[in-house]
């Protein structure tokens, strides 16, 4: 494993974490009052184009994935209609999931749903600018011992670190602070932020540690 393959993921992660604090100060210059709590609902979608917007941008440029031998136009629309679809099957998916585990199901019904995006953009986004719309090759990945470059054990990492964030994020809710941090789902979308954020800083530190023990298939 070269020192400079950990460097590119290492920027990498950097300008998303970048991508974040933008989506968090640029609006301010634009929109009145605008605020992660009093405005949840508009930095959700914000934050949610920023984050999108720089995967996409970077995983183009660097491409940590070699080249497909099928680039013709007709594929290309095809998998981005497949990427789209995908994506908003996750989003329906975590607001499924939100639900079952006793988000509002009529009330907050908008909430959820930006919630369920933003999540999905932390999480399925950067496996569809990987790996694609190919379900196997996403649970390849996400198997004990199933990935083959430094860049799938970050996206492992910071799925994780996203799912754990979320879960974290909502134990404050039923306590009886009367914050207004609390109200749902601020604090899951909170957590669900600095999971995503703490993902992007581990994942190239531990990859960085444990170099030499790391193996891949396709080295």
């Amino acid at each position: 494993m070269k020192d400079t393959d950990i460097k590119r993921l290492l920027y990498t992660h950097l300008l998303c974490i970048f991508s974040i604090i933008l989506s968090i100060f640029i609006p301010s210059f634009f929109l009145e009052n605008f605020s992660i709590l009093e405005t949840h609902l508009t930095w959700l979608c914000i934050c949610s184009v920023f984050v999108t917007a720089v995967n996409l941008v970077l995983y183009l440029v660097v491409k940590p994935n070699a080249s497909s031998k099928r680039s013709s136009l007709s594929y290309k629309v095809a998998r981005f209609l497949k990427c789209c679809i995908y994506f908003l099957m996750s989003c329906f998916f975590f607001h499924v999931i939100f639900v079952l585990y006793g988000a509002p199901l009529i009330e907050l019904v908008l909430e959820t749903f930006l919630f369920a995006v933003t999540l999905s953009t932390f999480t399925t986004v950067p496996c569809l600018c990987l790996l694609g719309p190919n379900i196997k090759a996403w649970l390849r990945v996400f198997s004990r011992n199933g990935v083959t470059s430094i860049w799938e054990n970050s996206l492992q990492i910071t799925t994780i670190s996203s799912f754990i964030g979320t879960w974290l994020g909502a134990f404050p809710i039923p306590l009886d602070w009367e914050r207004p941090w609390q109200v749902w789902p601020i604090s899951c979308t909170l957590g669900a932020t600095f999971g995503y954020v703490a993902g992007l800083v581990i994942s190239p530190l531990w990859i960085y540690w444990n170099r030499k023990q790391l193996t891949y298939k396709n080295n």
